[in-house]
C-alpha cells in the first residue's frame, strides 16, 4: 500500500513502550539481530502491508531517527502497558484501522493485515487479535476507531491486561496455526541467540 495516504486507512504502531526488565532493561527494539536491529525487522514486514507506521516508545526519540518513522510516547502517565501505545495512536492518526505489533516480534508474516482484516469484517467485529494454535497473542491487535470511548474508560479505571480488554469487546481472532513461529517473541537474551541461530540455519 502507498505510504503516502493524506488519510491513512491503515496505520500500524509499533510497541517498544515497555520496560524490557528480563534484558536488563536495554531497548529491545535496538537489539541486532542478523545484522539489522528488531526494530528494522518488524517494519520491513509492515511496510508492505499498511498505509503508514509508528513507533510508540517512552524514550528519547532520537535514538530512532535512522528509522524514518514518527515516535510517540504514551499519552497516559506511568506507561501502562500495550493498550495504553494503542491509545495514543489513536489520539495520534486518524486512521479507521489501527494494528499494533509488538517490537520484539520480528517475523510478522507477509499476510498478517490480510488475514487480520478478513476475520474483523466475517465476524463484524471491533478488535481482532491472533492466535498461533495454542496461544493469544494479545499485544497483536487489529481495532477499529470506535473502540476509543471504551479502551479510555478501561485505561482510566485502572485495568491494564490487554486478554481482559480483548475480551470485553467484540472480539475476532483470526488463526495462524499454520504459521506460529511467525510470531516467536524476544523477552530473554537467550531468546534472540535461538532465533539468530534459526534465521542462520534457513540461510544456507
Amino acid at each position: 500500500m502507498p505510504a503516502d495516504h493524506v488519510h491513512p486507512q491503515l496505520t500500524a504502531v509499533i510497541l517498544a513502550g515497555g520496560q524490557a526488565r528480563r534484558m536488563n532493561g536495554v531497548d529491545k527494539a535496538l537489539l541486532p539481530l542478523a545484522g539489522r536491529p528488531l526494530l528494522a525487522h518488524v517494519i520491513a514486514a509492515l511496510r508492505p502491508q499498511v498505509d503508514a507506521i509508528l513507533l510508540n516508545s517512552n524514550r528519547p526519540a532520537a535514538q530512532y531517527a535512522q528509522f524514518g518513522i514518527p515516535v510517540i510516547a504514551d499519552t497516559l502517565p506511568e506507561q501502562p502497558g500495550p493498550l495504553a501505545g494503542l491509545l495514543s495512536a489513536l489520539q495520534s492518526c486518524d486512521s479507521e484501522l489501527v494494528l499494533t505489533v509488538p517490537c520484539d516480534t520480528p517475523c510478522l508474516p507477509a499476510g498478517l493485515v490480510l488475514r487480520m482484516q478478513a476475520a474483523l469484517d466475517e465476524n463484524d467485529a471491533d478488535v481482532c487479535s491472533i492466535s498461533d494454535g495454542e496461544h493469544l497473542h494479545a499485544a497483536i491487535m487489529l481495532v477499529r476507531r470506535r473502540v476509543v470511548p471504551a479502551l479510555q474508560a478501561y485505561l482510566v479505571a485502572g485495568g491494564r491486561k490487554v486478554q481482559d480488554w480483548l475480551r470485553s469487546q467484540h472480539l475476532a481472532v483470526a488463526d495462524f496455526s499454520d504459521q506460529p513461529q511467525a510470531f516467536s517473541n524476544i523477552n530473554t537474551p537467550q531468546q534472540l541467540q535461538q532465533l539468530e541461530q534459526r534465521l542462520a540455519r534457513h540461510d544456507h
